[in-house]
């Protein structure tokens, strides 16, 4: 097992893409939404093991800056996604809750990297 997979923030980020999977599985979404949600949700959980792997500070914190940036990205798409009526608002504030916790985490680890 790597490192970064014991990391609690990697597995929230896995089962947060889990869920906008779920989304983009059970409705019928224009295409570039489905890409753009499939991708910024897959990017968390990548940057966060890539930027694992870094030995530098700052090579570390520019991938937690990243995984964090895509975090918010999710947050627009889900958003409008509610908006549109694709999403229920129960759902959505569980959603918006983990992104919420994925978004601190995050932002805890890039300013212990400063």
């Amino acid at each position: 097992m790597f490192d970064f997979q014991k990391l609690e923030v990697y597995k929230k980020a896995k089962g947060f893409h889990v869920a906008c999977k779920r989304i983009i599985l059970e409705n019928k979404l224009d295409r570039y939404v489905i890409d753009q949600l499939g991708r910024a949700s897959f990017s968390i959980p990548l940057n966060i093991a890539e930027g694992s792997g870094k030995f530098s500070k700052t090579d570390r914190k520019n991938y937690f800056t990243t995984a964090r940036a895509s975090v918010f990205e999710c947050v627009a798409v889900l958003d409008i996604l509610n908006d549109a009526g694709k999403i229920a608002e129960p759902e959505l504030e569980k959603l918006m809750k983990d992104a919420d916790e994925l978004s601190r985490i995050l932002y805890a680890m890039i300013k212990n990297l400063s």
